[in-house]
């Protein structure tokens, strides 16, 4: 691979100008794609093949005026008088009916219903809430906010006579926002980064520069599936920017530091520019390939969303790699020698050894001096991160919307107060089989004595009484476990019988289907992802300890990221730095997306720092020696690429983006921070002093079948017989 990787590399570099010019073109095709616009899905958490998937698009097939027609929202005009009043005052009565006249005017709004002439009336018990149900056509998400605000300015005759007034539903999911100013600024400070560890601002802007080419092609990329496509989700693109940037800017980051090492070694800029792509260079495919085929292994939890999240993901990685193996090396040979610091431009004022940093010194004879200190302090600090995860919730879904101060999540508290926690959220019973109806019937009226049941209402059925439904409102809200018991219970007591199939659908009970799905699919994930750690390694290393102690760092920055975002996020903690509105449980999805990112960025880190080990062993340094040569060689890189993308993530975390992409974002950041300083600088080094040669042992009959992957470029050198760089001075 490394040698395949040189040739790229050394292609590119004497057709530098062809590459930069194809490089464009793409960039201009998939600029093209997204002409059209990209449009957002509201596909929702549907499962393929699930019970209520199936059932819900039998629904919508069978009773096609109960569904919402694409394009089309069902909106709730809610009504609340104040206190000691009721809405059947009379002036609260017109004043009500005018608004929804108003309402009912405006372009766009197909119906606007009379919360007072209804059966049953829109009406709440106590008398005091009324809603209107509004139906909204031709909608896309550039009008959402406008729309909006021409509804709640059709409720000034009712806020006028003292009656609060607010928007339930959604317009939109929401168009796809990728940047904002925490995002620049953490762009910004990746780019400090690199000056900083580069020493010249030449070096750092072709390192930043080839990134964001990349991030461009990826996120035009996925922008243009979703102009072409069905949409995508607002999350994905984010998701898309967050991950090529950081990888993006890593991946360049290790390719230019190798090439500056072979500058100083006294190689020429073309020969550099090849070695380069062929060492550092096998240690970045290596780890995008494990980053993609960890992203888009979250196909495998079965749910459409987080695959094309994960898809998503994939291609941006996947674009940050092909960019760096073949743009970057031509801007190394452009800029040549102008990537070193002025004192070092000069052949003449070569050197064979990077300029080592004292506190990075101290820290190398440190960790390796007292290897059973580091490894015992390193540990007790991540479990102790880790402890919050113990009493981690999750949820699908935020009843309401995510942002308590909005009028969806108003309107969504007067309904629940006024009419019933499950009042917005039926269970939707789908009965089909000959004599629907009277089976309908018979389980609706078993179903009204369970002490769960709020309400249920008439049975409605097909011609051919082949198909039949009611709806079911629970006592207790969607995300409750009596929710889901019963649900359950529907299913097992009240199911399927050789006359009729019975089942439970209704978008309460397709997120109810996801969130388990999601439990299970975590699991089994978790297991694949472990395999695989453990199988990449393996080959990578040749070593059976090297990649069980990889693994089980990795588990580690895993509780410590999901620790302190659960201690953020859900108990409230410091809240304030992350503009966090409220505290509550993290989202259902958080788990899986941080894992399998983690994952595949732990493993980057892992190479890096171990491939520089494995290299000064295979040169024949003593063990000891060994750990402290390949950490001195790769731990400012390391450090370098952990700030780098924990900055880039940081902007996510202070931007104010969903719940979902803030508590993400914050994982990640304490992942990665976590992973770098702590597992791979502290804790990989103090095991492989403890366990010396025996870190690198392999059984014969394993070492003669595994295929070799010449990380190093050894192969390279041998081909060339060149002389190996001269290890660090102590």
């Amino acid at each position: 691979m490394s040698l395949l990787l040189e040739k790229i590399g050394a292609y590119c570099a004497r057709n530098r100008v062809g590459v930069v010019v194809a490089w464009l073109g793409v960039l201009g095709v998939a600029l093209l794609l997204t002409l059209g616009g990209p449009k957002s899905s509201d596909s929702g958490f549907e499962i393929p093949g699930s019970e209520s998937t199936t059932a819900l698009r039998t629904l919508n097939r069978e009773f096609p005026k109960t569904v919402e027609r694409p394009g089309t929202a069902a909106l709730q005009f809610v009504f609340a008088a104040p206190k000691g009043q009721k809405v059947s005052d009379g002036e609260l009565t017109k004043a009500i009916l005018a608004s929804v006249r108003a309402a009912g005017e405006l372009p766009g709004i197909t119906s606007a219903s009379d919360p007072f002439t209804g059966d049953p009336p829109a009406v709440s018990p106590n008398g005091r809430v009324a809603v209107s149900t509004l139906t909204a056509v031709d909608l896309d998400d550039s009008r959402a906010d406008a729309v909006a605000e021409e509804l709640l300015a059709a409720g000034s005759p009712a806020r006028a006579a003292g009656l609060e007034v607010e928007l339930g539903g959604a317009l939109s999911s929401g168009e796809p926002e990728l940047f904002g100013p925490t995002e620049v600024i953490g762009a910004g400070v990746a780019l400090l980064v690199l000056l900083l560890t580069y020493g010249t601002l030449t070096a750092a802007g072709a390192t930043m520069g080839s990134a964001l080419i990349g991030v461009a092609v990826g996120i035009l990329g996925v922008l243009g599936y979703a102009t072409l496509g069905s949409g995508i989700e607002s999350t994905t693109p984010i998701l898309a920017v967050m991950l090529g940037l950081a990888v993006g800017i890593d991946y360049s980051l290790f390719i230019v530091a190798r090439f500056r090492d072979e500058l100083r070694a006294g190689s020429p800029v073309h020969e550099a520019a090849g070695r380069a792509a062929g060492t550092a260079g096998t240690a970045v495919t290596f780890a995008g390939a494990t980053v993609i085929v960890a992203l888009a292994g979250l196909a495998v939890v079965g749910i459409p969303v987080i695959t094309e999240m994960g898809l998503a993901g994939a291609f941006a990685v996947l674009v940050a790699v092909a960019v760096a193996l073949t743009l970057l090396p031509a801007l190394l040979v452009t800029l040549g020698r102008r990537l070193l610091p002025r004192r070092e431009r000069l052949p003449s004022a070569g050197s064979t050894t990077r300029p080592q940093s004292r506190v990075l010194s101290r820290w190398a004879r440190f960790v390796t001096g007292r290897p059973l200190v580091a490894l015992l302090g390193g540990t007790a600090l991540l479990c102790t991160l880790t402890l919050p995860v113990l009493s981690m919730s999750t949820e699908l879904l935020v009843p309401g919307g995510d942002d308590p101060k909005s009028t969806r999540r108003a309107a969504h508290t007067l309904l629940t107060d006024a009419f019933g926690a499950g009042s917005q959220d039926p269970l939707i019973v789908l009965v089909q089989g000959d004599g629907a109806t009277q089976t309908a019937s018979r389980t609706a009226s078993v179903l009204s004595a369970d002490p769960s049941v709020a309400s249920v209402s008439p049975t409605t059925a097909d011609n051919d009484d082949e198909n039949a439904y009611f709806a079911v409102l629970s006592r207790y809200g969607p995300t409750d476990v009596a929710t889901s018991d019963l649900a359950d219970r529907i299913r097992t007591t009240h199911g399927s019988t050789d006359q009729a199939t019975v089942s439970v659908t209704g978008s309460a009970a397709v997120d109810l289907d996801a969130a388990d799905q999601l439990d299970t699919g975590l699991i089994v994930y978790l297991f694949c992802v472990i395999g695989l750690s453990l199988l990449l390694l393996i080959l990578m290393f040749r070593s059976l300890l090297v990649p069980l102690l990889a693994t089980l760092g990795f588990l580690l920055s895993l509780g410590a990221g999901m620790g302190v975002t659960t201690a953020v996020f859900q108990w409230g903690w410091a809240g304030g730095l992350v503009q966090l509105t409220e505290a509550r449980p993290l989202s259902a999805m958080l788990p899986l997306i941080v894992t399998g990112v983690l994952f595949g960025l732990a493993m980057d880190y892992q190479v890096f720092m171990v491939s520089r080990i494995q290299e000064a062993h295979g040169r024949g340094l003593p063990p000891f020696e060994a750990v402290l040569d390949g950490f001195r060689r790769a731990s400012v890189i390391v450090i370098a690429a952990a700030a780098i993308m924990a900055a880039v993530f940081a902007g996510f975390v202070l931007s104010g983006a969903a719940t979902l992409v803030s508590s993400m974002s914050l994982a990640l950041t304490v992942g990665v921070l976590a992973d770098a300083l702590i597992v791979r600088m502290v804790l990989v080094p103090s095991l492989l002093v403890l366990a010396g040669k025996k870190a690198w042992w392999l059984p014969q009959w394993l070492d003669r079948i595994l295929p070799v992957i010449d990380h190093d470029g050894s192969t390279t050198r041998a081909k060339s017989k060149e002389t190996p760089l001269t290890p660090v001075s102590s």
